[in-house]
């Protein structure tokens, strides 16, 4: 499927196609109260109140993790990932199809993961809020696992993950490439409580929050305004994007997508990774003009 982005009426079309697996992807993470202030729970349960028709819920925080990483969500193995895909159904002829009930983000970072191992899904533009608006049924009580034995053949893409070193060299400048902080800009400036170890950002980061990428009702704006909105400079050369743990920057990586910028990598660990070692630097305030 050749998709980035699909809308309701086209997903309510497709509904009934033998080879469409669509997943929410939702994870619930609470607000920080204060710094440190690390809240995270399964969508799951949250799922079995209200989902699409045919959903099944894509698990970021368990099935779809690293269990090994000392950071939350972080990219599985790829012989761990291919056990949970088959069981969510998944084989090379999928059409698959990422939603979320929440503002997008969870749903862009599992497009952005399937993206890195070579699978081509699309996104639901505006999630479950947008299905609901159009009129469009939903139902109690997810479907549970549902596991294909048909084949299906994931390869490790280049140029998808930044390390902790490229991010460094970056920072440091002694690589070329933009590094780009998809948080909100009072906590990229170190001004309001944190989920992590400490405030602020990596040094020499722009700061281009993401929640500036969607509009009131949870749709990625226009192409137009999308350009306006992550500037000129993100449209060329590399580009390297990080956030708290990976999640609101795949949103970001996904706008730049839909844009033709495909130069772009993601930082996994984020500053949950960076903020728990005191030997790495932050800064606070704005991001130099």
């Amino acid at each position: 499927m050749n998709r980035l982005l699909v809308d309701v009426a086209w997903l309510a079309a497709q509904l009934q196609h033998p080879e469409l697996v669509i997943l929410d992807a939702t994870v619930n993470l609470k607000a920080p109260r204060y710094d440190g202030d690390y809240q995270v729970e399964s969508g799951a349960p949250s799922g079995l109140e209200q989902h699409l028709p045919h959903a099944r819920h894509a698990d970021l925080l368990h099935d779809l993790h690293d269990l090994a990483a000392r950071y939350s969500f972080a990219m599985p193995p790829l012989d761990r990932l291919a056990a949970s895909l088959r069981q969510l159904g998944i084989s090379d002829h999928s059409r698959v199809v990422i939603y979320d009930r929440a503002e997008g983000f969870w749903a862009a970072r599992l497009w952005w993961m399937l993206r890195s191992v070579g699978l081509a899904p699309a996104i639901l533009d505006g999630g479950l809020h947008a299905w609901q608006q159009a009129g469009q049924p939903t139902l109690a009580g997810m479907a549970g696992p549902r596991p294909t034995t048909a084949p299906l053949t994931l390869r490790k893409q280049p140029g998808y993950w930044a390390s902790l070193e490229q991010v460094k060299a970056v920072s440091e400048q002694r690589t070329p490439g933009r590094l780009v902080c998809a948080l909100s800009q009072a906590v990229f400036e170190g001004a309001t409580a944190t989920r992590y170890s400490r405030r602020g950002h990596i040094p020499n980061s722009l700061n281009r929050p993401a929640r500036q990428l969607f509009d009131d009702t949870g749709r990625y704006h226009p192409q137009a305004v999308l350009r306006e909105r992550l500037g000129a400079d993100l449209l060329q050369g590399p580009v390297l994007l990080y956030c708290g743990g990976g999640i609101s920057a795949a949103a970001t990586a996904f706008a730049l997508a839909l844009l033709g910028q495909w130069n772009v990598s993601l930082y996994d660990g984020s500053l949950q990774q960076w903020s728990a070692d005191p030997a790495l630097p932050m800064s606070t305030g704005a991001a130099p003009a």
